[in-house]
């Protein structure tokens, strides 16, 4: 390992899963702004990362993307070989990719759902930590891996989707393990729990008017918009945040 301070880190590659929209792509353009290269994952709608990317590129940055499904195992080692390949050491991975399945009771809840969920959110989130630190200890980096949470795991979505607060809790524990694993090798892990937020996984869930059902119970009055999100999400990834590892940071107004 080197023995630099980690403010004395350049900017370095991010791979954020998830970029192609939403908060993901939000944070491939903030991460961009402060320096970063990205690597821009996808599962589905290419032409959307693709867009993101040129928009990183605007911002004087590299971009690549690679398309994987992180809800399989082999995909993911797809994924960091080609990383390995075209772009080298990374400096740190957002684990942003996640799925809530359908709104509704969990008695109404399919085990097809529970299962799939678990397995981007968890499993998936898992394996690309694994693969990341195996790149940082190849190269050397102290780098930094941030967990995308839901303020769902402190909430438990009743009614909506406990299955998906469910995950998102277990990623938490799974944040604050690993980092207390890996901090003596100079390596962070965090987490971030957003609170609703102006995406269209709103849509995906099945309930596109969620957010004006769903603002009058934040503090704040209102939803988050991506950017708000990201801006965290770089802080936590960034040499400003040296001293913060295992632990995840409520960006959810108020509550």
């Amino acid at each position: 390992m080197n023995d630099r301070h980690p403010d004395s880190n350049p900017p370095g590659t991010l791979l954020i899963t998830g970029a192609g929209r939403g908060i993901g792509a939000a944070t491939a353009l903030a991460a961009a702004r402060l320096g970063h290269n990205i690597v821009l994952n996808y599962a589905r709608d290419e032409r959307a990362a693709r867009a993101v990317a040129d928009e990183v590129r605007a911002l004087g940055r590299q971009a690549t993307v690679i398309r994987a499904d992180v809800g399989r195992t082999e995909d993911i080692r797809r994924m960091f070989d080609t990383i390995e390949a075209e772009a080298g050491p990374i400096y740190g991975l957002i684990n942003n990719a996640g799925i809530t399945g359908p709104i509704g009771p969990f008695a109404d809840t399919t085990e097809a759902t529970i299962e799939q969920v678990f397995r981007v959110n968890v499993l998936g989130a898992m394996q690309c930590a694994r693969e990341t630190l195996a790149n940082f200890r190849r190269h050397g980096t102290r780098g930094v891996i941030v967990n995308i949470s839901s303020i769902a795991a402190r909430t438990g979505s009743p009614g909506e989707y406990v299955h998906y607060a469910a995950s998102k809790a277990a990623l938490e524990a799974f944040t604050l393990g690993l980092a207390k694993e890996v901090a003596a090798e100079g390596i962070r892990v965090c987490g971030l729990a957003p609170g609703s937020t102006l995406t269209d996984i709103h849509a995906a869930a099945g309930e596109p008017d969620r957010p004006a059902r769903v603002a009058p119970r934040i503090p704040m009055g209102r939803l988050a918009e991506p950017a708000e999100i990201a801006e965290a999400i770089v802080w936590l990834a960034s040499p400003a945040a040296s001293y913060v590892t295992g632990t995840t940071l409520a960006c959810a107004g108020g509550l």
